[in-house]
């Protein structure tokens, strides 16, 4: 047996004399820092009007989940939201409506195109449907199809979410 003596060492002294300054200071931009919370933090409101909508749950549900991307929880306040999704066909009578929807979101506000109806009108050329929704508001991402695809949902969301992380984050504009 062996009579040696092991010195107790203080655990907590040991982690203070090994802590790195690299990690004891974030620096960063800005607008890259909000820019990150902005792309991972996006509350759309869905404005459905017809079979696209069907496609809109789809991506919602478990083998897509949109939580990933951070748009998982619909709004529906247009003053809760940051992102409008147009879903389905737009006639010249909802239009107005779609008009105040949008009017009445705060800034900074996005607007996915969300189904070719959406987009052009779709196959309903006649004088009832609007012929895209880019005739009344802006529209940062279009996604094509008759329905779209979850997938390809997915994709509009992450290219709105490089859309997001790209622009300017101003806090103080000179309005306010």
């Amino acid at each position: 047996m062996n009579n040696r003596t092991v010195p107790i060492v203080d655990a907590s002294a040991t982690r203070a004399r090994t802590k790195s300054a690299a990690f004891e200071y974030l620096t960063t931009r800005k607008d890259e820092l909000i820019g990150w919370g902005r792309k991972f933090s996006i509350f759309p409101y869905p404005f459905v009007t017809a079979c696209c909508a069907m496609e809109f749950m789809a991506v919602s549900a478990s083998p897509y989940d949109t939580d990933r991307f951070g748009a998982a929880l619909p709004r529906f306040s247009p003053r809760q939201a940051d992102l409008l999704m147009v879903v389905g066909t737009v006639t010249h009578k909802q239009a107005p409506v779609l008009l105040k929807v949008y009017e009445q979101m705060c800034e900074p506000k996005w607007v996915m195109a969300f189904g070719v109806c959406a987009t052009s009108g779709g196959f309903y050329q006649n004088y009832a449907a609007l012929p895209g929704i880019d005739r009344i508001i802006p529209v940062d991402v279009y996604v094509p199809g008759c329905p779209p695809r979850p997938e390809m949902v997915i994709d509009g969301i992450m290219q709105l979410q490089d859309k997001i992380a790209r622009s300017s984050h101003p806090i103080i504009t000179a309005t306010f």
